[in-house]
């Protein structure tokens, strides 16, 4: 019964305009809306509160705790005739859950108010409920909370490790001028320093591709000279851990038309990770046509990743628990950022890998216009 009239004989006619625009203005909302008495029964409710409570109608004088059942966040039961009766104040929560039958589970928003239901002195009291999903707005708040944290841990180690090689070094040289433990210390502290550099960089990035900033400009790339590129400057990494890096770009593959900016961060950030969890072994770059566009593919003989992590390994902070990774630094960004870098360029990406035996990372970008 979506928001009936009262009885024409009792409203005079201004009144009645009054409620008449009340009750419109009331299911054009957004928000459900269900007024109850002082026994929590319905007395009006608006079409919304018919998809918030996932019922098809409502009965008049129906109790609001046989349609309404919340949850409070550590998903116990709420007694909504409690709930309600004890408002004296309008007041609001944003704390409480609705299961549906499905076994969906979403936040809710709920705004209780206490007020005269009826026209004149003998009004019925009673409450009004406004009810919205805010699921999308907690989830975000949770992510968001979750990011803080995690930065702040990530953020810590590598400042507490410089402090203390820094220390350490000015200890040293006061009272003994050892350069070589010196120097051992400053390393140390430098390497931590230039990981601090690459966690605000990918911040940087990740920041700017999820509030939209990123700007694509389409230029065409030589395919055979970036590879060339890549190869040769990570030539100096790969031989410092006795790797060989190595490319083949098919002949027939010309220019490709992207942005050459993001289309080499990508590529650089594989390339990178290859290096990192590969100890003996080779990383090769390969580029071929496809009818979608250009496939690069970046073959490693390293660590690999098992089933499980797979799934996760594009997942923002992920970083496995296997030791051989956890040894090497890292900030657990780089490949969720190179996600966020191949939708702008509409690209497509895939994980072919297996523990122990290596990874292949491919990617297929296409011409953009």
């Amino acid at each position: 019964m979506p928001l009936k009239r009262l009885t024409k004989k009792l409203i005079p006619k201004k009144d009645r305009l009054e409620h008449q625009r009340l009750t419109s203005l009331v299911n054009s909302m957004a928000d459900a809306v269900i007024a109850v008495d002082e026994d929590v029964r319905v007395v009006l409710y608006n079409a919304a509160a018919l998809n918030t409570l996932d019922v098809n109608t409502i009965k008049a004088g129906t109790h609001l705790g046989k349609l309404f059942h919340p949850q409070d966040k550590n998903n116990h039961p709420t007694d909504v005739t409690k709930l309600v009766q004890a408002v004296k104040m309008p007041t609001a929560s944003r704390d409480l859950r609705l299961k549906y039958q499905d076994g969906s589970l979403i936040s809710l928003y709920l705004s209780i108010a206490p007020v005269r239901l009826g026209y004149g002195e003998r009004g019925q009291h009673g409450y009004v409920l406004l009810i919205r999903d805010i699921s999308r707005e907690k989830s975000l708040e949770e992510e968001r909370d979750e990011f803080i944290s995690v930065v702040s841990h990530e953020l810590r180690t590598p400042i507490t490790i410089a402090e203390g090689n820094i220390s350490n070094a000015k200890f040293i040289a006061a009272k003994s001028g050892d350069m070589a433990a010196i120097n051992k210390a400053l390393d140390e502290a430098h390497e931590q320093v230039l990981f601090l550099a690459d966690m605000i960089n990918d911040l940087s990035t990740l920041s700017r591709a999820e509030r939209g900033k990123l700007k694509i400009e389409v230029e065409p790339i030589d395919v055979h000279e970036l590879v060339s590129e890549l190869v040769s400057s990570y030539q100096p990494e790969a031989k410092a851990k006795g790797l060989t890096i190595t490319s083949k770009v098919d002949d027939n593959v010309g220019k490709l038309s992207s942005s050459r900016l993001y289309v080499q961060e990508i590529l650089q950030n594989f390339i990178t990770n290859a290096i990192k969890y590969t100890e003996k072994g080779s990383v090769t770059i390969t580029a071929g046509l496809t009818t979608k566009g250009v496939c690069f593919k970046i073959k490693d003989s390293g660590i690999g990743i098992s089933k499980s992590d797979q799934e996760r390994v594009f997942d923002k902070f992920f970083r496995s628990e296997d030791y051989r990774t956890r040894k090497v630094n890292g900030t657990g960004l780089g490949l969720y950022v190179t996600v966020k870098l191949t939708r702008l360029v509409h690209a497509e990406m895939d994980l072919e890998s297996e523990l122990n035996h290596g990874s292949t990372f491919i990617i297929v970008i296409p011409n953009l216009q």
